[in-house]
């Protein structure tokens, strides 16, 4: 891929992420065209220069920031057209990583490394191998969606970052498949970074261990009761509580025991679908 398609790209990611914002449940804090205030204060100090508000990033600070660690970090100008621009600008909305996870899932069996967010020989070599380049986009923002929906931040930004998503889809694609131009339009709320630090928690297994075990617990005591009514019974017609009370401790322990075990599979399903929304775990 040529070296100048990062121009254009860059292009239409500046018009994603548009001025100067400081959204409360922005995770990136205050950003200023995509750069964030930590990000622009690294730069600064790499170049031995006093850190300054990211209300002050000069348009050469900015083009430098994205190449060296957006672009140059997905090897943009290796990759596809139309792949190129859609894998930069989940980089630059989501990180670098993240969006190369994507690039790795959408491969599917073509792609026979780790998912592990480093691109090299592996995707290279699947990425050579698949050519329906527009289909392989479809999946890469698939990717995207799924993961965004499993962010705590998803819904204040919702409508903002799936429209973005729609947005960059069908650039790729046209510059996939070589179709008439698409334009890159300005949503507002779509420029808020969409960390994986923000994603949300899996269910606790805690209340299904201590459910289960009450439940067990429950067990034990209306067999100790069930024991003592056996002793007692011969010798009086007072053991009938206990009767009643062995019936409501086992089917009351029971209870607690299933849905002890009912609940520590619905957390082990949900924190299973997290991992994979996330990418945690290979495809």
């Amino acid at each position: 891929m040529a070296t100048s398609s990062f121009k254009a790209a860059l292009a239409r990611v500046l018009v994603h992420e548009g001025g100067y914002v400081n959204h409360p449940r922005d995770p990136g804090g205050a950003t200023n065209q995509g750069i964030i205030q930590r990000t622009y204060d690294a730069y600064r100090r790499s170049k031995k220069l006093q850190p300054r508000s990211v209300q002050k990033l000069t348009a050469p600070e900015r083009d430098a920031i994205y190449r060296r660690q957006y672009w140059d970090a997905i090897k943009g100008d290796k990759l596809p057209a139309g792949v190129d621009y859609v894998v930069f600008d989940g980089a630059v909305n989501c990180g670098p990583k993240q969006s190369i996870k994507w690039l790795q899932r959408a491969l599917g069996s073509a792609y026979r490394g780790k998912i592990d967010g480093v691109i090299g020989l592996a995707t290279f070599a699947a990425l050579g191998a698949v050519e329906d380049h527009d289909a392989l986009i479809d999946r890469i923002c698939d990717r995207r969606m799924i993961y965004l929906r499993a962010l705590d931040t998803w819904p204040d930004f919702a409508g903002g970052w799936t429209r973005r998503v729609q947005n960059v889809r069908a650039i790729g694609k046209a510059e996939a498949t070589g179709a008439e131009e698409v334009a890159a339009v300005h949503i507002a709320g779509a420029e808020t970074k969409a960390t994986i630090e923000d994603a949300r928690k899996a269910p606790s297994p805690a209340p299904a261990d201590a459910a289960t075990g009450g439940g067990i617990g429950a067990g034990g005591i209306a067999g100790t009761l069930q024991t003592l009514q056996d002793q007692l019974t011969p010798f009086s017609s007072a053991g009938d509580w206990i009767t009643t009370t062995v019936a409501v401790l086992a089917i009351g322990g029971a209870m607690l025991a299933a849905g002890g075990i009912a609940y520590r599979y619905y957390a082990k399903r949900r924190e299973a679908k997290l991992a994979d929304a996330l990418d945690a775990v290979p495809a």
